[in-house]
């Protein structure tokens, strides 16, 4: 009892203080990001006039600087939007396999769909983020891109997070002398408060502010990446380029509790699972069972593995294949979930499968007061991506091609194992898990939210949902607390630290759940609208201790 009264006590501490996150309050806009800088371009973007999408469009150039990991214009991802006449859009940029592409190109290839040019998919981040500017922004592209263009000009002081994080892949930079170059400082890693400048970015990110897309999928850097991808190994070329399209399409629309959601829809399977994961557990009193209870664990749990089944075997590219969404998302479907939940108090058995996963991607998120909404989750998949970089364009190209199946039936780099919905094609975009969600009620915007993290960003969105609606947290907490993922396979319970007490750990472990302690994970930049009062509250995720919300 001591035990527990101590770990219970050590929560309360964590949910209370939320690492060392404050959160934000603005009454005119709003925008959080992972990287402070990238938060105040988008806050200073909303003050010169420019409305929500302005301001998200000039962050993904300015996090493509400062958060060359993760944030990028060498990957692709997603943006939902609610717009102030009341349209909710969805814009797909995610990005696509080569016309040489094949389904067995992986097989006997140790490591190929990870690293080097055979893993990269074509860029879809500057069509994307240039789409949705010329459609419903309210600037001119130059307008939008100075601040990314200046930030690689001059450079930016590194923090204690960024320094330690590019130290970590120091090797991968030294070999490649483009790499190391920008990243490298005279072949050592940089410290903190040093000043990161990347002048050939910088040249890029110019070329794109005036002549726009076709620079880069027709112009000099679509025959720089060919070239290079040529004398690599790689299989792209200047017609994968020049076909590279952007897709606006229907969203994901579900409703728990009152709330509706509007979320991500396929290539990304995101809102698909997170849509019914919700609707199971909208037949479960999770407040009244308490928060962390055994009992509220394991029906979560069991959501996360029935969302995560359909997730693998259902979904794939809708250009491709044929998704059941009506049905996943329909609550006669959750129902019969649920009574399947309710039959058995103890876990179904599966081969466990261990893996390792890497916390990559980067999501943001922005308001402005004329009532515009945008979140937007973009990736180059794995950590700085397929760590190259072509001749002088200065930015990482992604390694989606190891979001495929690769080999069906056969766990990928996140543990998940894909079938032949979400096999390798000519121009298929694979499937994500990205979760870029706004949240409704009555009308009015409640949330925006989304997150990092491979398959983790479902159950990151899923749990900060879950703690606002039914455990009725603040942002902050909701964002801070530990988080728990579940997938199938592996058949074990991934926790943060602090995620469960001693006992509550025994009581699972009977009913056959066992956990797996893990560092932390996901990245929550969410936004919280009081609707009373019509002020933003921004929380920023403590484990990214680089990020802020910033708003006025």
């Amino acid at each position: 009892m001591v035990k527990r009264i101590v770990l219970l006590f050590l929560l309360a501490l964590f949910l209370t203080q939320s690492f060392a996150s404050q959160p934000h309050h603005a009454k005119n806009g709003i925008a959080v990001s992972e990287q402070r800088i990238a938060s105040q371009v988008g806050i200073d973007i909303l003050r010169a006039g420019g409305n929500a999408i302005d301001a998200a469009v000039a962050m993904g150039y300015a996090l493509a600087v400062v958060n060359p990991c993760c944030g990028n214009i060498g990957g692709g991802g997603f943006m939902t939007v609610h717009l102030a006449n009341g349209k909710n859009l969805f814009i797909n940029f995610r990005e696509k396999a080569p016309l040489h592409a094949n389904r067995n190109m992986f097989r006997n290839e140790k490591n190929k769909s990870t690293k080097g040019y055979l893993a990269v998919g074509v860029p879809g981040t500057v069509l994307g983020l240039d789409t949705a500017l010329q459609n419903y922004g309210t600037l001119s592209r130059k307008q939008i891109m100075l601040p990314a263009i200046r930030l690689a000009q001059k450079g930016y002081i590194l923090t204690p997070y960024e320094a330690r994080q590019l130290a970590q892949f120091r090797d991968d930079f030294r070999e490649q002398p483009d790499v190391a170059a920008i990243f490298l400082k005279n072949g050592q890693p940089y410290k903190a408060g040093d000043r990161l400048v990347q002048r050939n970015l910088a040249n890029t990110l110019a070329a794109i502010a005036e002549q726009g897309p076709s620079v880069f999928y027709k112009g000099w850097i679509a025959h720089t990446i060919v070239d290079s991808s040529k004398k690599h190994g790689g299989i792209l070329t200047l017609k994968d380029f020049a076909q590279y399209n952007v897709k606006e399409t229907a969203l994901i629309e579900c409703h728990y509790r009152g709330y509706l959601l509007i979320t991500a829809a396929p290539p990304s399977s995101g809102g698909i699972a997170l849509c019914e994961m919700l609707n199971i557990l909208e037949s479960f009193p999770l407040a009244q069972w308490g928060y962390r209870s055994a009992q509220s664990i394991r029906t979560i749990v069991e959501a996360m593995r029935y969302g995560f089944a359909d997730r693998n075997r259902k979904l794939g590219d809708p250009d491709f294949v044929n998704n059941p969404v009506d049905q996943l998302i329909s609550k006669n479907y959750a129902r019969q979930l649920s009574k399947e939940i309710q039959k058995s108090h103890f876990a179904p058995q599966h081969e466990a499968i261990t893996f390792h996963e890497t916390t990559d991607t980067t999501h943001y998120s922005v308001m402005d007061n004329k009532g515009n909404a945008v979140s937007v989750t973009y990736t180059l998949n794995g950590f700085f991506g397929a760590r190259i970089i072509a001749g002088n364009t200065g930015f990482f190209l992604n390694n989606e091609m190891d979001d495929f199946a690769t080999k069906p039936g056969e766990p990928n780099k996140f543990g998940l194992v894909q079938y032949d919905k979400n096999s390798i094609e000519p121009g298929k975009r694979p499937l994500s898990s990205m979760t870029p969600t706004i949240v409704m009620k009555e009308g009015k915007i409640v949330m925006v939210l989304g997150s990092p993290g491979g398959p983790r960003i479902i159950s990151s969105v899923l749990l900060t949902l879950l703690n606002v609606i039914d455990y009725d947290m603040t942002l902050q907490q909701a964002i801070d607390a530990p988080r728990f993922h579940y997938q199938g396979q592996p058949d074990f319970i991934e926790i943060e630290p602090f995620a469960f007490d001693f006992l509550t750990q025994k009581q699972l472990q009977y009913y056959g759940y066992y956990t797996s302690q893990q560092n932390n994970w996901g990245a929550v930049e969410a936004i919280r609208v009081d609707s009373n009062t019509g002020t933003f509250t921004g929380g920023n995720d403590s484990r990214r201790p680089a990020g802020a919300a910033i708003g006025y």
